[in-house]
């Protein structure tokens, strides 16, 4: 099982190149960030966290921007995102801007992907909440048919084009792994229609050998390959016991979480947690 980190890159937090060598040079596999493009005033959604919705939600840098900083600065780290918000993006910039930095790192990206849960955030980018998950479905797949044909076409409820050029295409073929969020069961059935890996959250524990027997029910039911799915828990505990159950399960990575703070808080903390490498 590998283990990577997530931060909320943030103006106030160290910076996310310096943090992604650091990161490496420890032995993690790789480093996530999450994605906000701003937050509404109206604070009207309830984030699924708590009451108080914490500042880094409204702070964080766009990721792709600092995935490709991390990426520049590193030559083994996996860099990905937890998670592109698709609903609040543009499927075709958003291909381009993917297999862009799959170029550019070698082929080290991984892109988790989300509807989200803040309504008026999406709504600011015209998508409607009830449809998210369409909106997000259609979306992923448009990207993919983007990335793996030479003249690719799409003709969807929310995205359509004629067959077009769309360059550079991923090094990772025929497209960089896409793990799609959640724990619902249809997520579960998004993974395995056209996903790479499930993104399951920690968040108030995560029985590893039961929800990959949960995935294995629904890839079984379509008549997927198992073997073709990763797994890859977002926000695992730093726990020694607990990654030693994900291990056994056959968990494919564990992210552990980092605080949106500076060098002088973050190294002893990535010195501590990389005491977990070699369980």
């Amino acid at each position: 099982m590998q283990i990577g980190t997530f931060i909320f890159a943030t103006g106030y937090a160290m910076r996310i190149d310096e943090l992604a060598r650091e990161v490496e040079a420890r032995g993690f596999e790789s480093l996530f960030v999450p994605e906000h493009t701003h937050i509404p005033t109206s604070r009207r959604s309830p984030w699924p966290g708590g009451a108080d919705l914490p500042k880094e939600y409204w702070h964080t840098l766009d990721p792709y921007v600092s995935l490709m900083a991390a990426a520049a600065a590193t030559t083994t780290l996996r860099v990905g995102t937890g998670i592109t918000l698709l609903t609040e993006r543009d499927p075709i910039v958003t291909a381009k801007e993917i297999a862009s930095l799959d170029l550019l790192s070698n082929g080290r990206v991984e892109i988790g992907i989300g509807a989200g849960w803040n309504a008026e955030e999406m709504e600011n980018h015209g998508t409607e909440f009830a449809k998210r998950f369409r909106v997000m479905s259609e979306r992923a797949k448009a990207m993919k048919t983007l990335w793996s044909e030479e003249e690719p076409e799409f003709h969807g409820e929310f995205v359509d084009f004629d067959p077009v050029w769309s360059f550079p295409k991923p090094v990772q073929q025929p497209n960089p792994p896409i793990l799609i969020g959640g724990e619902s069961v249809h997520t579960l059935r998004r993974v395995v229609e056209y996903g790479d890996g499930w993104f399951p959250r920690a968040r108030g524990g995560f029985d590893a050998a039961g929800n990959i027997a949960r995935l294995r029910a629904v890839a079984d039911e379509a008549g997927r390959d198992m073997t073709t799915l990763s797994i890859t828990v977002f926000g695992a505990p730093p726990d020694a016991a607990e990654l030693a159950s994900y291990r056994e399960a056959g968990i494919t990575r564990a992210v552990l979480a980092l605080p949106s703070a500076p060098a002088d808080t973050l190294l002893p903390l990535l010195d501590r947690r990389a005491t977990l490498l070699s369980g």
